[in-house]
């Protein structure tokens, strides 16, 4: 039997590596669709609350999560050897970028030599860490070619990027549609086989794992270059008086050719604020500098400090000085009604307050408290009580559960990055 009928007949062992994000919303999808799936993880919390069918990701319906620990159709371990039962790894480890800003592929690397000395023949290998084009080729391959398999024939390997909107209520992991590429033709055939028997969406096959690894950088890119453009405008149309948001509203009543972006106080999330970097630094193995990609993330990494600048000019009005300004920071998550910190914009504007010596609370209802990647403290989030004993209040995430009419109603100044207040129209606020 082939391994595209044993995947069809659910006699295949499917291997998650890495249990995050990305990984868990996979492993709990497959394990629903009546596949036996072991997911591998280095995290002992991770490990001890999947066995225990509790929680941890946002995207993960506890429940459903629940319910496959139960019938034994997920397990999670940290025992490589157990490689051996598994006919389907699929590797989704994180790839962050180094403090120079260049990929740093390191997690991929320590999971394929782990999983490679297990490896048996008739399976087949997807990386799903987002990545730059050629990764799958020279990572991938040669530990499984090292080992005796031979592409195409009796191991399958491909890239089939990841697609996780944290938060996102109509798209989740089981009904976006994937993009697969593989190293050979059959690498693609056994992995669309796979893909379409554990999705409820459709699966679009290109001719390599570059393709893929390219397409998936470029869709973050484009984001990242809109979101960029919507900031940059932001800060022209502040100094013209002009509401970049109604700007914004009337250019999105075109039916054609226009895509609504948004201005923020940064960009966050494990993508768009890192996906161009992977680009931008591949780019230079070829002689070619992305000057658009990189100016745009220029752009958008300067949104925290302008932030602290509007600030500064708001406390200015009421003669306040920035270091004798008590200030609260409303919400901390990179986006609203999610508890997700990575890259969140509020690391930058922290570290910009800090440098003028600003008294600052943090107020968050899904983040009780978090580590600050660049300065390396933990900040405790506090529970919402006088506002009026703030000098101002920067919004800088849009929780749906907020009250913002009793933030306005206030009087204390604010400072909305979000737009969260358009139904309000009190001279105490003030739009980025």
């Amino acid at each position: 039997m082939t391994l595209s009928e044993r995947i069809k007949d659910k006699s295949v062992v499917i291997g998650v590596i890495g249990l995050g994000y990305v990984g868990l919303p996979m492993a709990v999808t497959v394990a629903r669709k009546g596949y036996k799936v072991v997911g591998f993880e280095v995290s002992d919390y991770a490990i001890e609350h999947v066995n225990a069918g509790k929680n941890y990701i946002g995207d993960v319906d506890d429940k459903e999560l629940a319910e496959v620990v139960s019938k034994g159709l997920l397990t999670a371990t940290a025992d490589y050897s157990r490689i051996k039962e598994v006919n389907v790894i699929l590797i989704a480890v994180p790839t962050p970028l180094d403090k120079y800003h260049q990929p740093d592929t390191t997690y991929i690397k320590a999971s394929m030599g782990s999983l490679a000395p297990y490896l048996q023949k008739d399976t087949l290998i997807v990386l799903e860490s987002t990545t730059y084009p050629g990764t799958t080729r020279e990572i991938i391959v040669p530990d499984a070619v090292k080992h005796g398999l031979v592409i195409g024939k009796n191991v399958f390997i491909a890239f089939s990027p990841e697609r996780v909107d944290p938060g996102n209520e109509t798209y989740k992991t089981h009904n976006t549609p994937k993009v697969v590429g593989g190293i050979t033709p059959m690498c693609n055939e056994v992995a669309k086989t796979f893909y379409e028997n554990v999705l409820d969406a459709p699966v679009h096959l290109v001719s390599s794992p570059e393709v893929a690894e390219m397409e998936k950088i470029y869709e973050n890119t484009f984001r990242n270059i809109n979101i960029a453009l919507a900031n940059e405008m932001t800060v022209l149309c502040e100094r013209m008086g002009i509401s970049i948001w109604e700007v914004i509203d009337a250019a999105k009543t075109k039916p054609y050719g226009f895509m609504a972006f948004y201005p923020g106080p940064g960009v966050g999330g494990h993508c768009i604020p890192i996906d161009p970097f992977y680009l931008t630094w591949k780019a230079r193995e070829f002689d070619f500098h992305t000057r658009l990609i990189e100016l745009a993330g220029e752009i958008n990494i300067a949104m925290p400090e302008y932030v602290v600048q509007r600030a500064i000019k708001i406390l200015n009005k009421q003669g306040v000085a920035i270091s004798r300004a008590k200030i609260l920071l409303l919400g901390a998550a990179y986006k609203k009604d999610i508890q997700d910190m990575r890259e969140s914009p509020i690391e930058g504007i922290i570290t910009h307050l800090e440098a003028y010596k600003a008294d600052f609370d943090i107020h968050d209802p899904y983040v009780a408290e978090f580590h600050h990647e660049m300065n390396g403290k933990t900040y405790q989030t506090i529970t919402l009580g006088n506002l009026k004993k703030y000098d101002l209040i920067i919004i800088v995430t849009d929780h749906s559960c907020i009250d913002y009419a009793k933030l306005v109603e206030s009087g204390v100044s604010v400072l909305d990055t979000r737009n969260a207040c358009k139904a309000f129209k009190n001279s105490n606020i003030e739009y980025m």
